[in-house]
């Protein structure tokens, strides 16, 4: 289906469509939107779903970038309705793990994830706040940003922080520090994953001992839904390494980037487990790209393997095609506990427009990370490599 776009309330025409009429009622109070049979109107205290044609459509349309709405579905186990921040909280304090799904760097995500933390601690002052967005090896300079014993701009430069840090992430993290939060840098070390991209998981066994603790004891890369869903990415995206499918070296290539792939989720998911051992009683919040949580699988599957006693929650960010009517497919019910209906970000660029300079960075972002080590009777660490498909976000 074309993208369509929010054209603000001008409405053209003397008759008013179907979809006119949803837009205005947006913002008329007392507009009441009234579906026709056979047609199934979900209700729920912060709005209401309609159900047609195997979709779900919102009973408003979304005012500017940062507007949302969120969508309890169980897991596709329940019926869909709508909830507003307190009764998504009051629903997710019931959890021992949240996953909090998001498309890096969207405004109203990052916001979102703020006003729930916030919400979760007002109900129970026990959470643990983790980061896909700070790595293992810099848990150090974390701890010191919190204990007050550095500024940030260390902890930036020491810490790695995400170039999008100081909009994104820094005010959940100076949540955390003045509520005494727990703070969990759960990601692998971006070098060590190149490692496993660029030769495979054995590359692991060169690492030095204190090296070694920086990525999960297991890698787990046995096939599965995962890896059917991974390698069905890699085969669309160009900057991950796509377009070249079919021969054996490609293959082979994929192979290494699925199993950096799930070095990743598998250091997160044991970084999780390990915060619930160190703080009993409490409850882990984890913000992470949506591709490592999306349909309960990646991390969240890995944490379930290490113990299936957790109760655990995804919530799953979902692009609306157009604003002015948000809706979304019943195929995307199961992706999450609760689904974060988002205005879309706009394109990465117009059509035909020459990308390859964008390319060339991000290539060149990629190879920052490059390995320091190779297998025994392969060139060395210093010769150009053969760059790893980055992982999936």
């Amino acid at each position: 289906m074309p993208k369509k776009s929010f054209r603000g309330l001008m409405l053209p025409g003397a008759v008013l469509t179907a979809r006119a009429v949803l837009t205005a009622c947006a913002f008329l109070s007392s507009c009441a939107l009234q579906p026709s049979s056979p047609e199934a109107r979900v209700a729920g205290h912060g709005g209401a779903l309609r159900q047609t044609d195997g979709r779900y459509q919102l009973d408003r349309s979304f005012q500017d970038f940062y507007d949302t709405a969120f969508v309890v579905t169980g897991g596709g186990k329940t019926a869909p309705r709508v909830a507003d921040l307190a009764q998504l909280a009051d629903t997710l304090s019931a959890y021992d793990v949240v996953f909090y799904g998001e498309h890096h760097g969207h405004p109203g995500v990052h916001l979102q994830q703020m006003k729930l933390l916030r919400a979760l601690v007002e109900r129970n002052p026990r959470w643990v706040l983790s980061f896909e967005q700070f790595e293992r090896d810099v848990q150090g300079t974390v701890d010191e940003y919190v204990a007050r014993r550095i500024g940030e701009t260390t902890l930036i430069d020491k810490g790695r922080a995400w170039n999008n840090y100081a909009a994104s992430y820094r005010p959940l993290l100076l949540f955390a520090r003045d509520h005494q939060l727990p703070v969990v840098a759960a990601e692998a070390p971006g070098w060590a994953i190149s490692c496993v991209g660029q030769w495979g998981p054995a590359i692991l066994d060169r690492f030095t001992p204190l090296e070694r603790t920086w990525v999960a004891d297991e890698v787990h890369i046995a096939p599965g839904a995962y890896e059917d869903k991974f390698m069905a990415f890699l085969g669309t995206s160009a900057a991950h390494g796509g377009g070249t499918a079919g021969t054996p070296e490609s293959v082979a290539k994929a192979q290494r980037s699925f199993a950096a792939q799930v070095a990743r989720d598998d250091t997160m998911a044991e970084s999780i487990q390990r915060a619930l051992r160190q703080h009993p009683g409490y409850k882990v919040l984890h913000l992470t790209g949506n591709f490592h949580s999306s349909a309960f699988l990646g991390t969240v599957e890995r944490l379930r393997m290490l113990d299936p006693t957790l109760k655990v929650a995804v919530i799953e960010p979902v692009d609306v095609e157009d604003p002015a009517a948000p809706a979304f497919g019943a195929d995307r019910l199961s992706d999450g506990t609760v689904l974060q209906l988002i205005y879309p970000n706009p394109d990465s660029f117009a059509e035909g427009e020459d990308t390859s300079a964008s390319m060339t960075n991000m290539a060149h972002a990629h190879q920052m990370h490059r390995c320091k080590y190779s297998p025994p009777g392969a060139p060395p660490a210093d010769a150009p490599p053969a760059p790893a498909p980055a992982p999936a976000p």
